[in-house]
């Protein structure tokens, strides 16, 4: 079996791992603390479910080996900074940002951006954390520990938060999956809904989009690519160069997950289109407890992480893929019942959605 190392041991590489045993490849994910060097082969392939690591003995092996793909990708796009600059040199639409630079005041910021306007910490931040806004017209400073480690953005008025996820190969070959139309409380993914017939008038924007950073980069892999709805165009939120939690819908949804699709590309396997089989609605579970419940649901497909339950954290999936709008409906009313009160207003954006 062709082996590929992933950097990261959380849930994505697990499912890398098992995505990887169809295809006759052993994917094995390293924890980023692992404290040993690893028997890697010259022939090996080395990718990543992360963008950011620390250094150690089995990290800097693996970034340092010939078969690391996209390894000189990662550091660009895992900095908000040089990942817009990246946008903004190949043209493609984002939100109006600048850097936090030492220095910087509020009443600057908002003279080029408005108010309030958002901080992001240019590295680690995600599911929310590592992000603030200010309000400059009621007299709110930028905290001086942010200076010089943070970007600026604009506040945007969107009227949907979608992503799409697409895969390129290294002749330059690309395929993506159907827009996803999402919805985030404090900053976390709780939702995903594809296709979805309303948003469909965006692919080809988002698609030439994407496309546009994978071919000006020379990505090989699956991308995925947050985007706000205005209107009917999009501007990209952020970017991240592996699978995400917004693709997990292709699990139940396609004939090759976003993690196969990864597997193919990285190890040189051949891509086709993607095959959705229908319409698949993605609920993430937050800081709950397994309900053993959730399997007596027709049609639900429970990924359970096995990690320590803690409020705000990513413990698990569930997915559901069916044609039939009576089905989904029935399904997301039982869920309702066996998920905590504050799912309510979840289950309740996607039966809103599920007739566009």
């Amino acid at each position: 079996m062709k082996r590929v190392w992933v950097l990261g041991a959380g849930q994505l590489g697990t499912m890398l791992r098992y995505s990887g045993l169809p295809l006759a490849l052993e994917v094995i994910p390293i924890d980023i603390d692992h404290p040993q060097e690893l028997p890697l082969g010259a022939d090996d392939i080395i990718t990543a479910e992360r963008e950011q690591w620390p250094n150690g003995p089995a990290t800097n092996q693996l970034s340092a080996h010939p078969g690391f793909v996209n390894g000189g990708i990662f550091a660009r796009l895992a900095d908000r900074q040089t990942q817009k600059q990246a946008l903004d040199e190949l043209g493609i639409p984002t939100s109006p940002w600048l850097p936090a630079a030492v220095g910087l005041s509020a009443a600057t910021a908002a003279a080029k951006l408005g108010s309030p306007f958002l901080l992001k910490r240019r590295t680690g931040a995600y599911d929310g954390r590592g992000q603030i806004w200010i309000d400059a017209d009621s007299g709110e400073a930028i905290p001086e520990d942010w200076l010089g480690s943070a970007i600026a953005e604009q506040k945007i008025p969107f009227a949907d938060e979608v992503s799409v996820i697409g895969v390129r190969d290294s002749a330059g070959l690309t395929y993506f999956y159907p827009l996803s139309l999402n919805l985030h409380v404090n900053g976390i993914l709780m939702a995903s809904l594809a296709p979805v017939e309303r948003i469909a008038s965006l692919q080809d924007q988002a698609e030439k989009m994407l496309g546009r950073l994978m071919d000006g980069i020379d990505y090989v892999g699956v991308m995925a690519m947050e985007c706000f709805r205005v209107g009917d165009k999009l501007l990209v939120n952020e970017v991240a160069p592996r699978v995400h939690n917004s693709g997990h819908w292709t699990l139940a949804g396609s004939h090759m997950s976003q993690f196969e699709a990864h597997l193919r590309a990285v190890a040189d396997l051949p891509l086709t289109p993607f095959v959705v089989k229908g319409r698949t609605a993605m609920i993430n579970l937050i800081g709950t407890a397994f309900d053993r419940r959730w399997l007596n649901v027709a049609g639900a497909e429970v990924w359970w992480y096995d990690k320590e339950v803690r409020p705000g954290r990513k413990v698990g999936h569930i997915n559901l893929c069916t044609d039939s709008h009576q089905q989904m409906s029935a399904a997301l009313a039982l869920l309702a019942e066996l998920l905590p009160a504050s799912y309510g207003p979840v289950i309740d954006w996607l039966l809103g959605n599920l007739g566009d």
